[in-house]
């Protein structure tokens, strides 16, 4: 147990070069992500904690590379785990509690082991996730154990890089290691966050969230069969293509955008309700060409250009991957403008429905990034995640990332551009504190 009550930056380190955990922590957080930013924030997390502690674990967020809008019909995803973590100091206990404070949130959220049910009343809160977590673990034979938790997380609310991931897979991880020896497969850890979020908290949502921050790096993922994911890790150092992958926040909300995002699911398949499947990746592109013209007639032209640009996501996804093993950058960015310039006119996720075209912050985002890039003549951006709102995905080379930096804040905010580095490293757990 940790019996030091003053943590100093100095021990922190000290620590880190004791257990040869230096490569773990350049990995997480990178030259990118600024490896001392993130010494700071653990530090500062060991100062503020309320009890002693054990263990240090991270999760990360996540970045979609491309698929974007194909996992609900069991397509094919190219995501990433970013710096962006949340990072928790841990200390077991034996009295089957769970007890978690975290930074940002003033009330201290606990339950016990033994209470399993959903309770309706924490529909869309913490709590939910937590417990949604603990019942996925035990339903799968897991053992569970009480533990007190002290967290902080730099995966913003509403980032786009999928906070409510992070936090669940972080709790998967925490049992696993804690009481599980690490023994619970990855992919399972992700499936229980994945249930926690579906059940308990009430939101649904794919799996390729939490596959990304469990797994870490690049990841391909083939939702084709949904009880065993085709899951494969893509080496490569986005960093060393002169490069520089960013988020770029449009200051959009996502608020009463359910029901537009809703809608993409809900028409891809009733296209494929129409050629007698529950999902189109159980027709082929040809079978859809077939009989997309009576398609049309039945639902319209937007939905059968949804199920367009879900074949052709799938198609992409590939290219990708075999670009990147290639190392062919160039052509890897290719398709990545080809996925963004579908996402945003053929897909038609850019637009936000209530705004009536009064409101469109990622078009203008899009729109200048683009104008930037064709000027230089490198350089891509595209609709990054869900669409409607909140952020564009943008890889801008070394060499112009002041000028574009400088036009992206000058247009959306001093914040508005933030920098990814790819960490190889899944949640796990990074440090012990044995002193």
């Amino acid at each position: 147990m940790s019996k030091i009550k003053n943590w100093t930056l100095d021990k922190l380190k000290q620590t880190i070069v004791d257990q040869q955990a230096g490569e773990i922590f350049s990995d997480l957080y990178g030259e990118i992500g600024d490896t001392g930013s993130g010494l700071q924030r653990i530090h500062e997390l060991l100062l503020g904690r309320q009890h002693d502690v054990t263990h240090l674990f991270s999760a990360p967020g996540r970045t979609e590379l491309g698929g974007n809008h194909t996992d609900h019909n069991l397509g094919k995803v190219l995501c990433a785990a970013v710096q962006n973590d949340t990072v928790a100091a841990v200390q077991p206990r034996t009295d089957g509690k769970i007890i978690v404070r975290s930074e940002g949130f003033s009330e201290t959220f606990k339950l016990d082991i033994s209470d399993l049910k959903p309770h309706s009343t924490e529909q869309g809160k913490t709590t939910a996730l937590i417990r949604g977590v603990l019942a996925g673990i035990d339903a799968h034979g897991g053992t569970l154990g009480g533990f007190e938790a002290t967290m902080t997380s730099n995966v913003g609310v509403g980032s786009g890089l999928s906070s409510s991931a992070s936090f669940e897979v972080l709790i998967g991880t925490i049992v696993n290691e804690l009481y599980n020896d690490g023994l619970i497969a990855t992919e399972q850890i992700a499936r229980v966050g994945q249930f926690a979020e579906n059940i308990y908290f009430g939101k649904p949502c794919g799996l390729m969230d939490q596959a990304a921050s469990a797994f870490g790096g690049i990841l391909k993922i083939d939702f084709a069969n949904p009880d065993e994911l085709e899951i494969q890790k893509v080496a490569f150092d986005v960093e060393s293509t002169g490069y520089i992958l960013m988020v770029i926040h449009t200051g959009s909300s996502h608020a009463d955008l359910t029901d537009a995002y809703a809608s993409i699911p809900l028409e891809m398949k009733a296209v494929a309700g129409e050629m007698g499947v529950k999902v189109l990746r159980d027709r082929s592109y040809e079978q859809f060409l077939d009989q997309s013209i009576d398609i049309r007639k039945r639902l319209g032209d937007r939905a059968v250009l949804r199920a367009n640009h879900f074949y052709a996501e799938n198609l992409r996804v590939d290219r990708m991957v075999a670009s990147l093993e290639a190392g062919d950058f160039e052509a890897y960015l290719t398709n990545v403008q080809y996925s963004g310039n579908s996402s945003q006119s053929i897909l038609q996720n850019a637009i936000p429905p209530r705004s009536k075209g009064r409101e469109q912050g990622l078009g203008f985002a899009l729109g200048l990034s683009r104008l930037f890039f064709e000027e230089r003549g490198r350089g891509v951006a595209r609709v990054h995640g869900g669409g409607f709102a909140g952020a564009i995905q943008a890889y801008v080379h070394e060499e112009d990332f002041e000028a574009y930096n400088k036009l992206m804040s000058t247009q959306l905010g001093d914040d508005a551009i933030q920098m990814l580095h790819i960490r190889t490293t899944g949640a796990s757990k990074i440090l012990n504190l044995p002193y």
